[in-house]
This record gives structure tokens, C-alpha cells and sequence, in this order.
């Protein structure tokens, strides 16, 4: 593992900004893994190194793996779960498309991370990370679609989290993302829809929560809440709080007496219309007009109410299980990058000896994008996908075979039973024979 005095840079080589006016390239409905993207649109970042980024906040799942009780393993794991979604706040810029056989690795002080692209059509990103305490693996397939005024992400796949000293395991997939006025007025996303956790284990306990509408009034911009609940579906505890900020927990007693506080708070003279008015909405809990269609479903399996519930910022006698790192005060100057993300492209001394041909940190299109050369960024990614096509056609030539993976193979996940990408190994030994060279 990667000493825990190593600095990383906080800056990238050049400022850069990615635009979001998406008129001149978007169809309505199209895929958009479907479409070649100018440079303009990209962050200087492979898909794969984003999706390393779901470590960030690895300390979670370590912090997980030394709880003695199975709730409050689980606690931490459902707050690692949301904690990987923050660092998409604010990013306006498309990450590069992973070129097939493309590879990323990761190494800091609690663990490290390999990530593979394993599928070009549909594109496939599978990747592995491990430590002392825990395993985390999964595939991601992400469909990106543009209706309107808004781009929907849909990061299709299952991840798994193992805790080997537990023998226990947690499934799930991810949230759908919403980009807002991507064309005209103000830039806003939301994430959306129901995460449900399962575990594997003596207790088989399930995390679920709603990631809200924003609703009328956005009030619920950014708000996460649901329950862990046992297997007679009796609520345990209550998770709360902002993806793009915190998440709390907290005795579901407590949460129910907030609620009838406020609702007091809240009351009008008794029988006024003003208090029945008030105590309708308080009680109805009806989503207003812009509820999505699925959030019924949402309210419904999290034991959670909808969009004219009152807002809790905070329940007295609540416990932080993960709050958000500030950003770097030049964030914005640099794609709205993270402190963690700043560090993803970077090569460390002495890791050009060791690193994998394939790594992303190698691709010419990213790093000429990164020093602020546009021009030489896009001149690059097309050279890259000539070559690409050029491969593929050599291969069918020749063999008629189609391309394998290096590091992962297709297989049964067992917790999910669901055919997943997993990890065949042999890649931290450093042993690159026989690679293609992509770049």
C-alpha cells in the first residue's frame, strides 16, 4: 500500500472548465455512449478513474469492518454508499470514454483499486478493490440519455462490499443521476431514486433509502432518508441527510418525536382554517407536481413520505456517521474537481517504472487536456479511436476471435447470483507481458 505520508498535488497542471451547452451534438433520447463527444464537453479524467473515486471515502468501510454489531456495520456501509455520489456535485464535465483494454490503478495507505474496461459495446468498466479489512468489487455500465432540457445518467450495475472477518457481504445498485438545464438557464443535478442495500450474513438486515425530488419549492434538493430495517421489516434505525453533505443515524423514536414537534410548532389556532390546512399537508404527506412518476414506489419501500413532509436538518441526538471533505478553494478553476479527484491523473515518482502500459494515466488525449492543450487533446482522441477500430478489425482478421479481458472474466457473483465481472488476479505482480499496446 501507498505510504500515508504521500502528498498528492492539489491543482492541476492548467485551469480548464467543461461546457454545457449540448445543442450542437445531442439528439433527443440518444444514448449518449453512443455519440462522439468534442473535447470540450470532457473533464480531464478516463470514466475509469471516476469511478475510483468511489473510494474517497474508504475509511467508511474499514470503520465498518471493526464494528462488533451488524447494524452498525451496516450503517457505515449504506454511509460509504452515499458518500460516493458526492463528489459529482457541481462536475459538468463528461469523463473520457475508456478505450477497450483500458486499466487504472489506485493505491493509497487502506487500499487499493483496479478497474478494467472489459466491454466497448455496451462499455463495461469492472473493478476490484481490496485491504486488510474489506473487499469491494462490482461493473458498471453507464447509460447516459438527453430528454429535453435534461441528461439522465443511469450507472447500471451491481457492487458488492465483502468484510472477509465477518464473513459477511452488501449488494447494491446505484441511483440514477439528473442533470438540470443543460442547454439554457441555471446548471443543477439531482440524484434520484431508491437505493436499497442488502446483507449477507446472520443478521441479512436491508438498508433502503430515497434520494428525493427536489420537489416544488426545492426543499428536498439533495435529501437522503430511509430506514435499516430487519427481516420482519421492523425499522431499526433512521438515516438521514444530503448526499452532497452528510449522512446521520439515529433511533427511529427520535425521528417520529421531531416530526410531532414540528407538527405542534407548525399549528394554527385550533380550528382555523390555516390549522386544517396545515395539518392536511402534514398528515397527507403528498408529493407536489413535480414528483416523478416513481416516487410513490420510493416513499413506499423506504417507510418514508414524500415532498410536503416537514424538513429535518438535524434530530437532536443523532450520530455523524460521514460528512463531505471540503473542496480546494480553486476547485471551480479546475472542473470542480475534489482534492481526491485533483490526485487521480497523477504519476508519483517512481511509478512510471511499475505502472501497467494501459494505465490511464498514459493516455496522451487526457494528459494534453489536463496541461490546457485543446487542440492537441482532440487531435489525439480521434488518433486513439482510429486505432481502436483499427485492432478490432486486425483481430477479426486474423483470429476471428473476439478480445478478451486481461484481469477480469465473467462469472456468478454469489451473494447477488447475478452474472457479474470478477477479478481473476495476478495483477499487482506486476507481470505486463504480452499487453497491448492501446495508447
Amino acid at each position: 500500500m501507498a505510504s500515508g505520508n504521500q502528498q498528492h498535488r492539489t491543482s492541476l497542471p492548467a485551469p480548464g472548465r467543461s461546457e454545457v451547452n449540448l445543442c450542437s451534438v445531442l439528439t433527443l433520447g440518444k444514448d449518449l455512449s453512443k455519440i462522439t463527444m468534442p473535447v470540450v464537453f470532457n473533464e480531464p479524467l478516463s470514466f475509469l478513474q471516476r469511478v475510483a473515486e468511489y473510494m474517497e471515502y474508504a475509511k467508511l468501510l474499514k470503520q465498518a469492518a471493526m464494528e462488533e454489531n451488524p447494524l452498525v456495520r451496516l450503517q457505515y456501509v449504506s454511509a460509504f454508499a452515499v458518500s460516493a455520489l458526492a463528489s459529482n456535485w457541481e462536475r459538468l464535465g463528461k469523463p473520457f470514454n475508456p478505450l477497450l483494454g483500458e486499466t487504472y490503478e489506485l493505491q493509497r495507505e487502506d487500499f487499493r483499486i483496479i478497474c478494467e474496461q472489459v466491454s466497448h459495446h455496451p462499455p463495461v468498466s469492472a473493478f476490484h478493490a481490496d485491504s486488510e479489512d474489506f473487499i469491494f468489487h462490482g461493473s458498471i455500465h453507464p447509460k447516459l440519455k438527453f430528454f429535453c432540457k435534461s441528461v439522465e445518467i443511469h450507472p447500471k450495475g451491481m457492487v458488492t462490499v465483502e468484510l472477509p472477518k465477518w464473513k459477511e457481504a452488501y449488494t447494491w445498485q446505484n441511483v440514477n443521476c439528473i442533470l438540470h438545464n443543460v442547454l439554457v438557464g441555471q446548471f443543477w443535478m439531482e440524484q434520484l431514486g431508491a437505493l436499497e442495500i442488502r446483507q449477507y450474513g446472520d443478521a441479512n438486515l436491508k438498508s433502503t433509502l430515497s434520494f428525493k425530488s427536489a420537489g416544488r419549492n426545492g426543499k428536498d434538493l439533495h435529501k437522503v432518508e430511509g430506514f435499516i430495517m430487519d427481516q420482519d421489516k421492523k425499522k431499526l434505525v433512521f438515516l438521514y441527510g444530503k448526499w452532497t453533505e452528510n449522512l446521520r443515524v439515529c433511533e427511529p423514536i427520535l425521528y417520529e418525536e421531531t416530526l410531532e414537534r414540528i407538527k405542534r410548532e407548525n399549528k394554527s389556532p385550533q380550528g382555523s382554517p390555516g390549522h386544517k390546512k396545515v395539518l392536511a399537508k402534514l398528515h397527507s404527506f403528498k408529493v407536489g407536481a413535480f414528483k416523478p412518476s416513481h416516487q410513490d414506489a420510493i416513499d413506499e419501500s423506504t417507510g418514508t413520505e414524500g415532498d410536503d413532509s416537514p424538513t429535518i436538518d438535524e434530530i437532536p441526538g443523532s450520530t455523524t456517521l460521514w460528512k463531505v471533505a471540503p473542496r480546494p478553494q480553486n476547485s471551480a478553476e479546475f472542473y470542480q474537481f475534489t482534492t481526491f479527484a485533483m490526485s487521480l491523473n497523477e504519476i508519483e515518482p517512481g511509478m512510471g517504472k511499475i505502472l501497467c502500459p494501459t494505465d490511464s494515466r498514459l493516455r496522451p488525449d487526457i494528459r494534453k487536456l489536463e496541461m490546457g492543450d485543446q487542440d492537441g487533446a482532440a487531435a489525439e482522441k480521434i488518433r486513439l479511436e482510429e486505432k481502436q477500430r483499427r485492432s478490432r478489425k486486425t483481430r477479426k482478421q486474423n483470429s476471428g476471435s473476439e478480445w478478451a479481458p486481461r484481469w477480469f472474466t465473467t462469472g456468478i457473483n454469489p451473494y447477488s447470483e447475478q452474472v457479474d465481472w470478477l477479478y481473476q488476479g495476478e495483477y499487482w505482480n506486476r507481470n505486463y507481458s504480452d499487453i497491448e499496446d492501446i495508447f
